[in-house]
């Protein structure tokens, strides 16, 4: 269990996450994952990364009851620092990064998939940033890159999930499938990436990255300053402990 990391015949490295119940990764997991991905860029011999999950969703953001019984703010640092080096790392992954994702994507893991190069998904994945409710802030950066502005503000502001299907019109999502072919899917693409030369995916990773018009690194860093105030104020504490309380 944990992150772990498989390097195929084929080029195709296969990052898992595997931390039950729900995939809600602990200061020490998003730190791990972030490990993972460099140790992927700076591998010659791997030509793309599939990242995908086991267990009953892809991701369900940071472990809040870690956060909850830890005294101080070293767990909210922790998290933050954490997530950002994750989501940073899945960016400038020097290859291809194709998240396969399966069941809910929601806070963090929309994180890791919104900077995903490609994202293949299951017909009963569903993604969301519930942050609002937690009394935090943040993967706004990345909810913006699945889909337009006002959309993305509406989803913000009310939690609303939406589904891979509804994805599928806007591009941010290439294909659904079945559960039970999703790893499949996944591979199929990244097979196709990882037959082609290297060196060319990877000056062609850089430069895609380069043409960017929004730096996602800043713009999310920017957005983690707000949920600091929240939680120097005591409104993130209170939404936090009330979340813990409903789930005891």
């Amino acid at each position: 269990m944990g992150i772990t990391s498989e390097l195929r015949p084929d080029g195709i490295r296969v990052v898992t996450m595997d931390a039950p119940p729900v995939n809600a990764l602990t200061v020490q997991g998003w730190v791990d994952l972030a490990a993972a991905l460099a140790e992927a860029s700076a591998d010659l011999g791997t030509h793309v990364v599939v990242l995908r999950a086991e267990g009953r969703g892809f991701n369900a953001g940071v472990d809040i009851k870690e956060m909850q019984r830890t005294s101080g703010f070293d767990a909210l640092i922790g998290a933050n620092r954490g997530c950002y080096a994750a989501f940073k790392a899945v960016y400038e992954c020097a290859i291809p990064v194709i998240a396969a994702v399966h069941g809910f994507c929601l806070g963090g893991g929309v994180g890791l998939v919104g900077n995903a190069d490609c994202i293949v998904a299951s017909e009963d994945a569903y993604f969301g940033v519930p942050e609002v409710d937690r009394g935090a802030l943040g993967a706004a950066t990345h909810l913006a890159r699945l889909v337009p502005p006002h959309l993305m503000r509406t989803l913000y502001f009310t939690g609303r999930t939406i589904t891979a299907e509804q994805l599928l019109p806007h591009g941010s999502v290439l294909e659904v499938v079945p559960r039970d072919r999703l790893d499949e899917a996944a591979l199929q693409v990244a097979g196709e990436i990882a037959a082609k030369d290297t060196r060319v995916i990877r000056a062609a990773k850089e430069a895609l990255n380069g043409i960017d018009p929004v730096d996602v690194n800043k713009s999310y860093r920017f957005e983690q300053g707000f949920t600091f105030e929240l939680n120097l104020s005591g409104v993130s504490d209170e939404l936090r402990d009330d979340f813990v309380g409903r789930d005891a």
